[in-house]
């Protein structure tokens, strides 16, 4: 086994030996307008600056580069099972669109360095403004559709945005979703007031507008269907996108990426990890509003000159061979998904899975969310096909951890994301001293900077919060961490355990218990609360809230309890988005501290979880624990 794993690990020694030598060569990937002066900044660590002096473009280098050799190829495939469309754009049209896009925000006054606020579902023209967007240099930052006024309101008052794009609804399971309604509320609740405001009709709803301020997309594009936008060339480390993720406070952080390191980490990412060449086909089921969707969506694939399948729709509908179908139908080479959408499809017919034509594809890659061994199996074993676990954040922007049969072909195991990447040097570290820990002892999975390319460069106008954040969590040493719990086999063989603070992964969706809790503590009633991620079957964890009353009568009345929990549910949906509503609000007379105050949390995770909850002399009541079981 040792040899046969040589080469993968001669790879990595060498990215991190010679970070300047390996990123120098990967580089050669991409069009530089301008060449780099140096490689690699590492002077005012933990800030990392690649490729300085160097100047590119992201949608150059993702749609004109490839326009000489294959114009009237697929690039943009974009299936609609919720409106029963198809489309596919070849290069050629691609790139048109982006044109039109980028002179349309250019009309608005966008100019390079300015955000542009992105609040689409997964339909073409968030990739045609967001391409567009990289061609002039300014900004994007992409929120999820699931999310509701509160948290765009949020994101728009630290972004401030001179345009927002949105649209009149998007659609789950055939139904609309208004989406024009949300977006007034968050700019009726935001301080900062974009200039413009461009809509997308799609006719799924009705929808009113502002005069003066709501554009519409269709009339807008056609006044500028026949005007070239030049590039605007951006050094390397130029900003392109911000992109929000929850954190342990109520305030999410903006990560800020930059222009050239990305670029060149996700072409080669393509090929190493993903094995994808020119020509090829690749569907990524994740949305845009996520690091998948921008990673792998939009640039990575576009970058390589691959086709990329951009997804309107869920894995059942109209029956969970849908998937399989698209594989087939556009010659998809490799899948990446959740393992969400296959728990849910193991519970649908086997036969499903052998429908289609699957000869096309090569892998499954699956992140977002712990794998667990069964699921991994199970998929491996009914396709006859490798499926990769592979491990990342948002901060990082690209793979930590993966197989990368693309250097070379390793045997994996289930349950685990396999090696370190090139790039990232990787380590097991102890919470408690700062060292480095040893094979098989459990302890914080931490990456000594410099970050590689393509990683998160700071946080949006936070500079000392990306410091605090991410490289003070060990003592004497300015290491990153991931805030995961993790650990290393015997053979090299990484594991991820689990969150080390309180942020919880519902189906893949990264949500900050604090926001929650913020938003379960609105509701009149309560008076405190505390929000944990509970282990389930299918979504990997699930968000069940403890909530204190003001007065504890309430609970007596007629529905008292029921009534009372679909009210703080509502209120959560309505601040925080459908993704963050908990499975259950449950009611005690306190919660479980410390004599410092501090919420124990892990114990009460354990109890829902049916564990023993450990070590409790730091437990100010015992008796709140005792509520705790009484509840369950």
């Amino acid at each position: 086994m040792e040899i046969s794993m040589q080469k993968i690990r001669e790879f990595h020694r060498q990215s991190i030996q010679d970070r300047e030598g390996f990123w120098a060569r990967e580089a050669r990937r991409i069009h530089w307008e301008t060449p780099w002066s140096k490689v690699l900044d590492d002077s005012r660590l933990p800030f990392a600056r690649w490729f300085v002096g160097g100047r590119t473009n992201l949608c150059y280098n993702a749609v004109d580069r490839w326009l000489d050799t294959q114009a009237d190829q697929p690039a943009l495939i974009w299936v609609s099972t919720e409106t029963d469309q198809e489309i596919v754009y070849t290069w050629a049209e691609l790139a048109r669109e982006v044109q039109v896009a980028a002179a349309m925000l250019q009309s608005l006054g966008v100019v390079q360095g300015d955000r542009v606020l992105i609040y689409l579902p997964m339909i073409p023209q968030a990739a045609f403004i967001m391409l567009a967007c990289a061609r002039l240099g300014a900004i994007h930052s992409v929120v999820f559709g699931g999310f509701a006024a509160h948290n765009l309101a949020q994101r728009i008052d630290d972004a401030q945005p001179g345009v927002v794009v949105s649209t009149d609804a998007g659609s789950r399971g055939g139904r609309p979703i208004a989406y024009k309604p949300l977006l007034d509320q968050a700019l009726s609740q935001s301080v900062h007031q974009p200039d413009h405001v461009l809509l997308v009709d799609r006719g799924l709803v009705p929808m009113s507008l502002q005069a003066g301020r709501d554009l519409d997309y269709a009339t807008l594009r056609a006044r500028h269907l026949d005007v070239q936008v030049p590039v605007v060339w951006l050094e390397s480390n130029e900003p392109s996108y911000i992109l929000y993720t929850s954190g342990t406070t109520g305030n999410p952080k903006g990560v800020q990426r930059d222009v050239g390191g990305y670029a060149v980490a996700l072409c080669a990412s393509m090929e190493y990890i993903f094995g994808g060449k020119p020509g090829d086909t690749y569907f990524s089921t994740s949305d845009i509003g996520w690091v998948v969707g921008h990673s792998y969506v939009v640039y990575g694939p576009l970058l390589n000159g691959q086709a990329t399948v951009m997804y309107e729709g869920t894995p059942i509908r109209p029956d969970a061979a849908i998937l399989w179908r698209i594989i087939e139908t556009h010659r998809v080479n490799a899948l990446f998904s959740a393992p969400t959408a296959i728990r849910v499809l193991k519970k649908h017919d086997p036969a499903l899975l052998t429908r289609h034509d699957l000869s096309s594809l090569d892998r499954i890659y699956l992140a977002g969310e712990p794998l667990d061994e069964l699921t991994g199996q199970w998929l491996s074993e009914a396709l006859n096909k490798p499926v990769i676990d592979n491990y990342w954040q948002t901060e990082t922007g690209w793979p930590i951890l993966s197989a990368q049969p693309g250097v070379e072909e390793v045997p994996t195991r289930y349950g685990s994301p396999t090696f370190p990447v090139y790039g990232f040097d990787v380590r097991v570290v102890s919470e408690a001293s700062g060292l480095d820990s040893g094979p098989n002892e459990k302890g914080v999975v931490a990456i000594e900077p410099p970050l590689p390319p393509g990683a998160m460069s700071t946080i949006w106008r936070n500079d000392e919060r990306f410091v605090t954040t991410y490289f003070e969590s060990f003592p004497g040493r300015q290491t990153y961490s991931t805030s995961d719990w993790g650990r290393v086999d015997d053979d090299g063989y990484w594991f991820i355990l689990g969150r080390t603070d309180d942020v919880i992964n519902v189906a893949g969706h990264r949500l900050g218990t604090r926001e929650i809790e913020e938003s379960v503590n609105t509701h009149p009633a309560v008076a405190e609360s505390a929000v944990v991620g509970v282990a389930d079957p299918i979504k990997g964890q699930q968000a069940v809230g403890f909530a204190v009353l003001r007065d504890s009568a309430l609970l007596d009345a007629p529905d008292g309890r029921t009534r009372l929990e679909a009210e703080i549910k509502k209120v959560v949906e309505q601040r925080n988005g459908a993704v963050a509503r908990p499975s259950r609000i449950l009611f005690v007379g306190s919660l479980p501290k410390t004599r410092s105050g501090k919420v124990l949390r892990r114990a009460i995770v354990a109890l829902c979880e049916g564990r023993d909850p450990g070590d409790l002399t730091a437990v100010e009541d015992p008796s709140a624990l005792e509520q705790i079981r009484g509840v369950l």
